[in-house]
């Protein structure tokens, strides 16, 4: 008889194990607190990651005032005969790509209007073939655009250029009607006021000189420090 008790103990909770005891409703109650906890910080931790890097990507570079006639002296050639469109790019800044590849749509559909340079920076005592990156070889590729490299920034300095992607219209008289960028933002490619405006400008459209935020590294940056944030 107290064998066949055992035996329907035992039958009775199959997965038992002799001296366990099953979690009290007050040990559940904790852990359940504690996974809860550990779920909201990690939303917290998750969200404020997101919310820095939009406000990074949303915050301009900055922006000097270019010069409002073309510079005698830049070693840029301007062309008489149509605008003159100058870009000055850091070569290892990842938000540029999508600078470049704006300036691309924009010529695409303006090829052989407008006199286009991409320029970019190389600082002083860096070596050989520094500056001549992926972007280098991107802008290189497109068709109308002539690619330089502005040794020590003598040229960005120039036309107070400070960020990278920065563009500027010089019409064939010489006289500025553009400054800015033409992202939405850091790494954003798609439409965008900037080249609006550049294709309302070479449409001939507006008279008016006009200025966009732009959003890019500091070309003056000899290691560019976006990382991450400014890929799109």
């Amino acid at each position: 008889m107290g064998a066949n008790r055992v035996n329907q103990s035992g039958a009775d909770f199959p997965n038992s194990t002799p001296g366990s005891a099953a979690p009290s409703a007050q040990t559940r109650r904790k852990t359940d607190a504690r996974v809860a906890i550990a779920s909201v910080l990690w939303f917290l931790i998750v969200a404020g990651g997101t919310l820095g890097m939009m406000r990074y990507a949303n915050t301009p570079g900055v922006s000097g005032e270019a010069p409002k006639v073309w510079p005698v002296e830049s070693q840029i050639p301007k062309d008489d005969n149509c605008p003159t469109l100058v870009m000055f790019a850091h070569p290892h800044c990842p938000c540029t790509r999508a600078s470049i590849g704006e300036l691309e749509v924009l010529l695409a559909r303006f090829h052989g209007q407008v006199n286009a340079h991409v320029v970019f920076l190389k600082p002083a005592k860096m070596e050989i073939n520094w500056e001549k990156s992926d972007l280098w070889r991107t802008a290189s590729s497109i068709p109308g655009v002539t690619v330089s490299t502005d040794d020590g920034g003598i040229e960005a300095r120039r036309f107070h250029s400070e960020t990278s992607g920065e563009t500027l219209l010089y019409d064939k008289s010489g006289v500025l009607k553009f400054q800015g960028g033409i992202t939405l933002s850091r790494g954003h490619a798609g439409d965008n006021p900037g080249r609006s405006a550049l294709q309302e400008l070479l449409l001939g459209k507006d008279s008016a000189s006009i200025k966009t935020p732009v959003f890019g590294c500091s070309l003056f940056e000899t290691n560019c420090q976006g990382g991450t944030l400014c890929k799109p």
